[in-house]
């Protein structure tokens, strides 16, 4: 597997797929052909030419061999995801919706569908539809039981301390970013924007993880996921778009492991538990434990658990009892006192994990 990691592989997708190994890849990136069955070609008001998909590799007989077609990449995928592994699959009405129901029949657990809102859409020159300004992406685990990777806490952070949404505003690839041949027209007709990818992949990936790409194109997966410090394997059949990506790619620059680090929440982080401080030395037993504005307050036992002298249990119960609450967080609720100050019992918690080195 060493030597795909981080290239370019150039050929049939399908048969490239097969000589992967088994449980190998963490996330899977498709952008497969849309199969857009356009008839005829398509002009401006002007009379100016529209330059659409018309290329070869979206072209089916059929849409039984497209189908055909789907379910033969899906089941390599699958086969080749690790069993908490991921895919991601993009397309537009011509095509997502087949896409979808096959990735169902071939044991895929859909986590969300995404819409991405295009700002900058193409007009509907001849005003006979409206005017198409988003794509749908599936997120899809490789089975029900999969622990997919979600950080979550992350995309909140990058949206200004708000859930991220499942509908993401994102231009067309343009300007500098669209790669362009030798003659100056745009090299590939549906490259993705590098904005969309890094949504992607900073949200279901961690650092050194493996993303495939099985329609690379001319290699924004690959590119993106160099730059956020994962490894990346592109399967691609047509040499000039292998040939632009490789070259696209030395150009990329990771970003610094330390800056790679994102938000995580506490349920994501090791589990300490209450005893561990007592261990350490830096609670007793014996010592009181208070609330914030010390109306409440319990003895630490021997064991780790608190005793306010008519209950004991764990410093959750035992707090979720003095406030007559269904739950508390007791890490949160608890303050030790140092110096004649409170400070709650998280910031050990915090130091424990630091300098045990469980900090992500």
């Amino acid at each position: 597997m060493d030597a795909h990691r981080n290239t370019i592989i150039e050929g049939d997708c399908i048969d490239v797929l097969s000589r992967l190994p088994d449980e190998s890849v963490d996330l899977v990136f498709a952008d497969p052909p849309y199969n857009l069955q356009l008839g005829g070609g398509l002009t401006r008001p002007d009379q100016s030419h529209v330059d659409g998909v018309d290329d070869h590799w979206d072209q089916f007989d059929s849409f039984d061999a497209y189908d055909l077609f789907t379910h033969q990449w899906l089941d390599e995928c699958r086969r080749v995801l690790k069993p908490d592994g991921a895919i991601w699959v993009i397309g537009s009405y011509h095509n997502i919706f087949r896409v979808g129901a096959i990735l169902q029949d071939t044991g895929f657990w859909i986590q969300n569908d995404v819409i991405w809102l295009k700002s900058n859409p193409m007009p509907n020159f001849k005003g006979t539809r409206f005017q198409n300004a988003h794509e749908t992406l599936i997120w899809a685990g490789k089975s029900e039981k999969s622990k997919v990777t979600f950080n979550y806490d992350a995309l909140k952070t990058f949206n200004d301390d708000k859930q991220m949404r499942s509908d993401w505003l994102i231009p067309l690839c343009t300007g500098g970013e669209r790669l362009k041949d030798a003659t100056g027209k745009k090299a590939h007709p549906t490259q993705k924007p590098e904005a969309l990818l890094r949504r992607v992949i900073l949200s279901t990936t961690h650092p050194g993880d493996l993303v495939l790409d099985p329609f690379s194109g001319t290699g924004t997966t690959a590119t993106v996921a160099k730059a956020l410090g994962r490894d990346y394997i592109g399967i691609e059949r047509e040499t000039d778009y292998a040939r632009l990506s490789r070259s696209r790619l030395r150009a990329v620059t990771p970003i610094a492991n330390d800056d790679l680090k994102v938000m995580t929440s506490a349920r994501a982080k090791p589990r300490v538990p209450f005893g561990a401080l007592l261990e350490t030395g830096w609670l007793k037993p014996g010592e009181r434990l208070f609330s914030s504005g010390r109306r409440h307050e319990a003895r630490i036992r021997v064991d780790g658990s608190l005793t306010t002298g008519e209950a004991s249990g764990s410093i959750h119960r035992i707090g979720a009892h003095v406030t007559k609450a269904p739950a508390c967080n007791g890490w949160t609720f608890w303050h030790y006192e140092d110096r004649g100050k409170l400070a709650p019992i998280d910031l050990l918690r915090r130091r424990y994990r630091s300098e045990m080195g469980l900090e992500g």
